[in-house]
């Protein structure tokens, strides 16, 4: 049996206590963390926060999913259509380019998006990334979809750095 990326989601502000155990206990696991400036009434502060709240990914077979939800911190394994959710390689990929572009990140549920034109990246770091345009001329917010685990990352972007796809 092949390991997929398996969806679990953890306790409130868990996901970096998680992450350890879950690597103490030897398990390869992937928490992306986005750099964010917190700004306080005294200072400013650069720190690193998960992209998406509560969620871990975790490579294994399916089958170990009972051991891994017995880590302190998780609550349970995400499904989607009533089995595992499963994040693939190619999507992991596209967080990855999104949190090494430098660019300012917002993750959004899927159930709050607006329904708008599927466009691709035709240049600067995240070109070739496909994904929906849900903004109006001001908001330029292009969003990629993550619907196995119903999340979805968004960034401004140029409406000249997009093409519209067509079916």
């Amino acid at each position: 049996m092949e390991k997929k990326w398996l969806v679990f989601y953890t306790k409130s502000r868990a996901e970096k206590k998680v992450d350890a155990l879950l690597n103490r206990f030897g398990f390869e696991s992937f928490l992306p963390l986005n750099k964010v400036v917190r700004q306080w009434s005294d200072r400013k502060k650069k720190l690193e926060v998960p992209l998406f709240n509560s969620y871990i990914f975790v490579k294994d077979l399916e089958s170990s999913i009972p051991e891994i939800l017995k880590t302190p911190g998780i609550s349970w394994n995400i499904r989607h259509n009533d089995k595992p959710a499963i994040i693939h390689q190619s999507e992991l990929d596209t967080i990855q380019r999104f949190l090494t572009s430098g660019m300012l990140l917002e993750t959004t549920s899927l159930d709050n998006l607006e329904k708008g034109d599927r466009v691709k990246v035709i240049d600067g770091p995240l070109r070739g990334a496909e994904g929906v345009l849900a903004g109006s001329q001001k908001d330029q917010k292009f969003t990629v979809l993550m619907e196995s685990i119903g999340q979805a990352i968004r960034v401004n972007l140029p409406h000249n750095l997009l093409k519209k796809l067509t079916f």
